[in-house]
C-alpha cells in the first residue's frame, strides 16, 4: 500500500464525463489499497473565462480580487469530483486551498507556498477517505485567497506530496509522458521512460509545457518522486522523473529539445562602456518585475558598447518604456526591440561527458541557413535565439542530428 498524490489538469477534468473517468481511475487505485490525495485544476478554459469577466469590469484587474474570482474554477471541480466518487461508492471529501490549509505569501496572482497543514488530510486518509484539494490556490497569513500563477496546480500537487511524504506524485495530463520534443512539431518524437530532475527542470524552464517550472523546483527541493501520465489512457508507465542519472552504459548525449515562442529581444545600443552599466540597464527592468533571460554585452568600441537581452514577449512594450524612462541615466544612443524571435534549446546530462555538442548544433543550423542571434549555455543545455520563422525547421533538424528519433 502506498500514499499517492495525483494531479489532474484542466483537460483531464474538462467535462463531467471526464470527471467521471477521473473518479473511476481514482477508485481503481483506492481499491488496490492505496491512500489517495487528488489535486485538480479548473475545467479547461474556465480560468480564461473568469479572467475575461474580470477584465470586462476592470481593464487591469485588482490582483487581490482577481484571485478571489479565478480561484472559484477549482472549487467547482473539487466538488464535482467528490460527488462523482461518492456516486460510485467511494468516500471522498473536497477542500479548497484555504481549508487545507495551504499557507502562501501575499504575492497575489503568483504566490509561493510557505507551509501546508497536513493534519486534517491525514485524519481523512486514516478514515478511508479520498482527499480532493483545489490546485492553484492557498491563503496568506491574513486569510486572503491567493493563487500560484499559471500551471500552479502542478505545484500544489508536488507540495502536497512533499508535505505528506507521499511515495509518488503522479501528474495526469493530456500527454502520456515527456517527449524528446513536441510531437506536433516533430512526429518522430519519442516518449522518454525516464528523465533526470536536472533535465526536466531545464526542459520546463526552456519552454516545455508538460510541467510548470516551479513544480519541478519544488520536487527537487523536497525529493518528491514525480511521474507524468496520460489521463486518457488506461495503460502505460508514463515518464518517471528521477534524481539519479540512468545507469545504462551509454546515456544519450541529448535527451530532448525545448523551444519557446514567447521571447522578445531588446537592444540597447551605444551605452557608455563603464562599470555598473549592466545594472543601470537591468535594474529598472527588474524593479518593474520583468524577467530577463539571455543577456549579451558586446566588446566595447570608442568607449561605448551594445547590450542585448530577452524578455517575455508580452513584456516587450513595457520593458522598452521603462528603458526609455531611464535613457538619460544610461545614455543609450538607441533602444529597440524585436518580437519575431524564438529560443531553441538542446538538453542532456550526457553533454557533461561528450565534446563537440555545441559544434554539432551550430553546424546543423548553419547547413539550413539559420542564423544564430544569441547563445546561452549551462552544463547540460545550449540555447540559441533564432528568427521565429525557423523554429520548426530548427527543432526538426536538431532532433535528427542528435539521433533522438532512433535511440531506444
Amino acid at each position: 500500500m502506498a500514499l499517492i498524490v495525483q494531479k489532474y489538469g484542466g483537460t483531464s477534468v474538462g467535462t463531467t464525463e471526464r470527471i467521471k473517468n477521473v473518479a473511476r481511475r481514482v477508485a481503481k487505485f483506492k481499491a488496490e489499497g492505496h491512500d489517495i490525495v487528488v489535486a485538480v485544476s479548473a475545467m479547461s478554459g474556465e480560468t480564461n473565462k473568469l479572467i475575461a469577466l474580470a477584465k470586462e469590469i476592470q481593464a487591469n484587474p485588482d490582483p487581490r480580487e482577481l484571485d478571489v474570482i479565478v480561484s472559484t474554477g477549482e472549487q467547482v471541480t473539487i466538488g464535482l469530483l467528490a460527488m462523482a466518487l461518492k456516486e460510485i461508492g467511494v468516500d471522498a471529501v473536497s477542500y479548497t486551498g484555504g481549508q487545507v490549509k495551504i499557507l502562501t505569501d501575499s504575492a497575489h496572482t503568483k504566490a509561493r507556498i510557505q507551509h501546508i497543514d497536513d493534519g486534517g488530510m491525514r485524519s481523512d486518509l486514516a478514515a478511508g477517505k479520498v482527499v480532493i484539494v483545489a490546485g492553484f490556490q492557498g491563503v496568506d497569513a491574513q486569510g486572503n485567497i491567493t493563487t500560484l500563477g499559471r500551471g500552479g496546480s502542478d505545484t500544489t500537487g508536488v507540495a502536497l506530496a512533499a508535505a505528506l511524504k507521499a511515495d509518488e506524485c503522479q501528474i495526469y495530463t493530456d500527454v502520456d509522458g515527456v517527449y524528446t520534443t513536441d510531437p506536433r512539431v516533430v512526429p518522430e518524437a519519442r516518449k522518454l521512460s525516464t528523465i533526470t530532475f536536472e533535465e526536466m527542470l531545464e526542459m520546463a524552464s526552456l519552454g516545455s509545457k508538460v510541467l510548470q517550472t516551479r513544480s519541478v523546483e519544488f520536487a527537487g527541493k523536497y525529493n518528491v518522486k514525480l511521474r507524468v501520465l496520460s489521463s486518457f489512457e488506461e495503460e502505460g508507465d508514463g515518464t518517471l522523473i528521477t534524481f539519479e542519472e540512468d545507469s545504462k552504459m551509454e546515456k544519450p548525449v541529448i535527451s530532448g529539445i525545448a523551444f519557446n515562442r514567447d521571447e522578445a529581444r531588446i537592444n540597447v545600443i551605444g551605452v557608455p562602456d563603464k562599470p555598473g552599466i549592466a545594472y543601470q540597464i537591468l535594474g529598472p527592468v527588474a524593479d518593474a518585475n520583468i524577467d530577463v533571460d539571455m543577456i549579451i554585452q558586446n566588446v566595447g568600441q570608442d568607449g561605448t558598447t551594445d547590450f542585448s537581452f530577452t524578455v517575455p514577449k508580452n513584456d516587450l512594450g513595457r520593458a522598452i518604456k521603462v528603458l526609455e524612462g531611464a535613457q538619460s541615466q544610461i545614455s543609450a544612443r538607441q533602444i529597440n526591440g524585436d518580437d519575431k524571435i524564438c529560443k531553441v534549446s538542446i538538453v542532456g546530462v550526457g553533454m557533461r561527458s561528450h565534446v563537440g555538442v555545441a559544434s554539432t548544433m551550430f553546424r546543423t543550423l548553419a547547413e539550413e541557413g539559420i542564423n544564430i542571434q544569441m547563445i546561452s549555455t549551462s552544463e547540460i543545455k545550449i540555447s540559441v535565439v533564432v528568427d521565429e520563422k525557423y523554429l520548426e525547421l530548427a527543432v526538426r533538424v536538431l532532433h535528427k542530428a542528435f539521433g533522438l528519433d532512433t535511440i531506444e
